[in-house]
């Protein structure tokens, strides 16, 4: 499996160090719907393209959208486009998706969207996250393989660190920072158990009177779900930068 670490910018010279594989998270679409970009280093050449709509205005010229993308991808040989949509799946998003999933599959690049886009964009690489707080991780990602297509899939590895009370009703939980969960694990010194269903490692600790469960990934978690994917054909694997960044090199070397 192909990992790429997402980075911006100002982050780009220390993730270079441990892999060469970098999506950079480095270009929006604007209000007037074409293609902005944050500074890059100037040798910058390879990877992906993370391409966000945060903030954005509406894609009114689906072509000239395309143009820029295309363009910015010859210029700096980009493999690829990994879509960071955060709006819902608009009928202006889906046609500019769809054409430029026509453009760059005709040149052999790769084009990567959320899930909630994969039934509209046949030709496009589906992106899967593996954070999850039930259920099972094998089961989901067998079912997104019936839905979209074995190949079609990709894993969004976030790094999972969430509290929730017990019990726990609704299901809602509480986002731990790292910090957050190294205090408390240092403060607690819990016993901690790994859940096969979830590939994520868990404990529970009592804080103010109340029972917390806690579910985070560390580096063996996360090795986990890469061959899970592995196992299930899956071909890239996504990683952010900052929420790892503690675990590597140590993480990448054991994946090569």
């Amino acid at each position: 499996m192909q990992i790429y670490l997402a980075v911006t910018p100002d982050k780009q010279r220390e993730a270079a160090r441990f892999t060469e594989r970098l999506a950079h998270v480095a270009y929006r679409i604007g209000r007037d719907g074409r293609l902005t970009r944050q500074a890059l280093l100037a040798r910058t050449h390879g990877g992906m393209m993370v391409l966000g709509d945060l903030d954005s205005g509406a894609i009114r010229d689906t072509a000239a959208l395309c143009r820029d993308v295309w363009r910015e991808c010859g210029n700096r040989g980009f493999g690829g486009v990994l879509a960071d949509f955060e709006q819902g799946a608009s009928a202006d998003r889906v046609a500019f998706l769809d054409a430029l999933s026509r453009v760059l599959s005709r040149n052999g690049k790769q084009l990567f969207v959320p899930e909630s886009y994969g039934a509209k964009l046949p030709q496009a690489h589906v992106l899967i996250c593996t954070a999850l707080s039930g259920g099972e991780l094998r089961q989901r990602l067998a079912e997104a393989a019936r839905t979209f297509g074995g190949k079609r899939l990709a894993l969004d590895l976030q790094r999972l660190r969430m509290s929730f009370p017990l019990p726990c009703p609704t299901g809602d939980g509480t986002p731990l920072t790292g910090e957050e969960l190294d205090t408390l694990m240092g403060r607690r010194q819990p016993v901690v158990f790994y859940s096969n269903d979830l590939c994520a490692k868990y404990f529970t600790a009592t804080e103010n009177g109340e029972s917390r469960f806690v579910l985070f990934d560390d580096a063996g978690s996360l090795q986990r779900k890469i061959q899970l994917g592995r196992e299930l054909g899956i071909g890239t694997g996504f990683l952010m930068y900052p929420e790892v960044q503690d675990l590597l090199p140590g993480l990448l070397q054991s994946l090569a």
